[in-house]
């Protein structure tokens, strides 16, 4: 007898917010497990199955499924924790807070707080608290001081316009026209490590040695077809303005008789006078810079970050042969099973999260399962 199967009727915008959680690598395990949840159970697959693939009790699928059934997204939030409101007074609370948000006085040496300087520090005020309070108070609040992270602000005076260039190219590209994000990643070292390594087995992940020993470096040119995710790939020695040039005339052979629009980065050996006049003879191609510190807009830095963690990182290269021989391998396979990336945001949201990083919400593509 066929598995009864419950479907959960799921918006697009309800699909893209839960596509986005379940990608998600920062986000709390219980929130990418109801996203997966609902996900499956909108695409008809039954409860035990769902509960199989999740890695959860059958149970809880029942309950996910049904809450979102009823409540939608706002389904997916924890409930408010029955019991007694907490004892701890208000203004100690709020004194936890107005210390964890400067930074600590200069005699504790420390560039953030911890939860046990903390305590040391309301204990100097005559305010004694054990640590653990605080680390709940952080908890509720969303405090974490930490961590941190980076962010950069492009001064190119053009910026806009470039960003308006760029991502019309990924969103509108022109008709029979090839879109192509070019970049080169150099210094790739063939690092041969000074033991075998350990194979993953139940319970323990793949082990390699610390120590390893270099054997020299290649730079690895990559071009990157939006609409097809294919890549044009060479190895060189060295990245100046010639081997650029020579991987540009490679591209251009690997599409004959085609117009080019080229991404690029601001990288010197992209404008060199001997690469423009090239470009003056050949007008089919043509250079789309990126903004100053905005490197993130070529998509083909997506494409080695999979290649640098599916191929590289856990390589063991003897020669830089091999370590070549590895990326054509992978270069090879991943042209067998390519997909594009999806670009997913206008100009005017990438234009608001370049001037402040405070707006970002989400990834601007969504990768293609490799």
């Amino acid at each position: 007898m066929a598995a009864l199967v419950r479907v959960v009727q799921v918006p697009d915008a309800d699909r893209r917010e839960l596509q986005r959680r379940a990608r998600d690598k920062g986000a709390p395990a219980r929130v990418v497990e109801r996203a997966r949840i609902v996900l499956l159970a909108a695409d008809e697959v039954p409860g035990k199955q769902i509960a199989t693939l999740v890695g959860c009790a059958e149970g809880t699928v029942v309950t996910w499924r049904g809450r979102y059934a009823e409540h939608g997204l706002a389904g997916l939030e924890d409930l408010p924790r029955p019991g007694s409101p907490s004892p701890l007074p208000e203004a100690l609370r709020d004194r936890v807070l107005e210390l964890t948000l400067t930074a600590p006085p200069t005699q504790f040496g420390a560039t953030h707080w911890s939860s046990r300087l903390l305590a040391a520090a309301l204990a100097g005020e005559g305010t004694p608290i054990s640590h653990a309070t605080i680390a709940r108070i952080w908890h509720r609040f969303g405090v974490q001081p930490w961590r941190a992270e980076t962010f950069k602000f492009s001064t190119d005076p053009e910026l806009e316009a470039k960003i308006r260039d760029v991502v019309g190219l990924y969103l509108a590209p022109p008709e029979q026209a090839v879109v192509l994000c070019v970049d080169e990643k150099p210094q790739l070292q063939a690092l041969e490590r000074t033991a075998p390594t350990l194979p993953v087995r139940p319970g323990h992940p793949q082990a390699a040695s610390f120590d390893y020993v270099r054997h020299g470096t290649t730079t690895l040119f990559a071009a990157l077809e939006v609409a097809t995710g294919r890549v044009t790939d060479a190895c060189t020695e060295r990245h100046r303005h010639q081997e650029f040039l020579g991987f540009l005339k490679q591209v251009a052979a690997a599409y004959p008789r085609r117009e080019l629009h080229v991404v690029v980065d601001n990288y010197a050996t992209h404008k060199h006078p001997a690469v423009r006049a090239w470009l003056k003879g050949h007008p089919r191609v043509t250079l789309h810079f990126t903004p100053t510190s905005g490197s993130w807009l070529n998509l083909v830095e997506a494409f080695f970050s999979i290649i640098t963690r599916q191929a590289l990182r856990r390589g063991n290269f003897p020669t830089v042969a091999d370590l070549i021989a590895a990326i054509g391998r992978f270069i090879d396979a991943w042209n067998d099973r390519c997909a594009p990336f999806t670009w997913t945001k206008d100009p005017d949201t990438v234009i608001a999260e370049a001037i402040d990083p405070r707006h970002r919400k989400a990834p601007t593509t969504s990768d293609t399962e490799h």
